[in-house]
């Protein structure tokens, strides 16, 4: 098999790592900037509930949710497939980690912002939407970039409970082969995925910054 071969092998697991990839950033973003809005809220219940979940996904392995999910929620009467094990399993465990940025860079605003709002006649909903949320945003775009490019490598890590991701196929090819080329092959691809996840997140800073002044 030759080099070209063994990429368009390994390319067959894009998709599926691709998948996992967009689902999971569609639906932890949201769900990370809904608990950071409750976590900075004056709901003391609140925040000890949302503080308890960031603790245990963001204490805990990846790895080690994912087959508790995947292995475990079945001896309690709960069977998901194992794409569906790996969406929810990824989505509860970066919005964990989106939670803590985004309560960061709300926290970062500065009091006297929010005491001008209100002056103004804004209310909660009116100040973080015009005012807070907006630069909340702006400050934490490069900690979303970083999140964002490990998120496409904890992707292999659903090879583990038997899905035939990029690193899989490469890992059957070197086995069956015995080449570290489709290792070499594998690498290039995370590069270059992490390389367009880079080089579009510094296009969403330097245009995000020119819209905010």
């Amino acid at each position: 098999m030759e080099s070209s071969e063994m990429f368009l092998y390994i390319f067959k697991g894009l998709q599926l790592t691709l998948e996992l990839y967009v689902i999971t950033i569609i639906l932890s973003i949201p769900l990370g900037l809904i608990l950071a809005l409750g976590a900075t809220s004056k709901n003391i219940v609140l925040n000890k509930i949302i503080g308890f979940y960031t603790w245990i996904f963001r204490g805990t392995p990846l790895l080690l949710q994912l087959f508790f999910v995947y292995y475990g929620l079945p001896v309690m009467g709960i069977t998901l497939t194992a794409f569906g094990a790996a969406v929810f399993t990824f989505t509860i465990n970066y919005a964990a980690y989106l939670t803590e940025i985004f309560r960061g860079g709300i926290e970062s605003i500065e009091a006297g912002q929010y005491e001008a709002s209100y002056v103004l006649g804004l209310n909660y909903i009116q100040t973080m939407k015009n005012i807070v949320l907006p630069q909340a945003i702006k400050n934490v775009l490069p900690s979303l970039g970083n999140e964002a490019i490990t998120l496409i490598k904890d992707t292999a890590l659903i090879s583990a409970i038997g899905m035939a991701e990029i690193l899989r196929n490469s890992k059957e090819l070197v086995t069956n082969k015995f080449s570290i080329i489709p290792f070499i092959l594998c690498a290039l691809i995370y590069l270059g995925l992490s390389s367009i996840i880079v080089t579009l997140f510094k296009y969403i800073e330097n245009n995000y910054a020119k819209g905010m002044r």
